[in-house]
């Protein structure tokens, strides 16, 4: 029978002071970030399935919440700093960036441009990714460089044309609150396309008045943070 080499019990509590001193260092690397949707399901899906394609490693690093509250421009943004606490309380640490979704849809100018306007105001900041006029048009982007506004009514038909062009198809029909719009996307279009033509598009603009930024959209702002994560974590992978 071997004999059992006994580790010295100084050297097992170094051992254990330094895992938990890895553990500590860990959790204090952790990014939490709070998404707020102003619609129910449409925006939130979206976002549900981005953060389920992340790699597992960056959601070890990252917590995304991302809340439907059905809250118009005029209020989403104090609904946002309400959710912050309340995750906040929940998590025992501060949630480091917050992301207020929300479209321009048919809400009067003034309110579009003062929840903007009060989220860059805001202590700590609310990050806006606002679209005017409507969320679709992100899902536009994809295939299209867009400048000319439309009636929120004309995306579908738009999408639905696209979509069945790259798919060599004609069943393809729009479902406003679908699960599998982001995969659709990534399978027929293409995320890379659709941050150039946001970033296109949002040159064309020099003026505080967003509600005349039309079309515009600043989705892809968070498309990009939450790609830089997954590419640090990449990297801290490779080292």
């Amino acid at each position: 029978m071997a004999n059992r080499i006994k580790i010295d019990n100084a050297i097992l509590k170094r051992r254990a002071r330094a895992e938990k001193k890895r553990k500590t260092e860990f959790k204090s690397k952790r990014k939490f970030y709070l998404i707020v949707c102003e619609g129910e399901k449409t925006e939130p899906n979206y976002f549900e399935s981005l953060k389920e394609s992340l790699p597992r490693g960056v959601l070890e690093l990252t917590n995304i919440d991302i809340d439907g509250t059905g809250k118009n421009t005029l209020s989403i943004i104090e609904e946002a700093k309400k959710l912050k606490k309340k995750y906040e309380e929940k998590y025992l640490r501060k949630i480091d960036n917050v992301w207020a979704v929300f479209d321009k849809d048919s809400f009067p100018s003034n309110n579009f441009n003062n929840a903007i306007n009060k989220g860059v105001n805001s202590r700590p900041k609310i990050n806006c990714a606002w679209t005017n006029e409507a969320f679709e048009l992100w899902y536009l982007l994809h295939f299209n460089y867009c400048n000319t506004g439309v009636p929120r009514d004309q995306y579908q038909k738009l999408l639905e044309r696209e979509i069945n062009n790259s798919a060599n198809t004609s069943d393809f029909k729009y479902q406003k609150n679908s699960k599998e719009m982001f995969s659709i996307l990534n399978q027929y279009g293409s995320q890379e396309r659709a941050i150039a033509n946001a970033e296109r598009l949002e040159g064309l603009y020099h003026d505080r008045s967003y509600s005349n930024h039309n079309p515009c959209t600043k989705v892809h702002k968070l498309i990009n943070e939450l790609i830089e994560l997954t590419e640090k974590y990449v990297t801290q992978q490779q080292v």
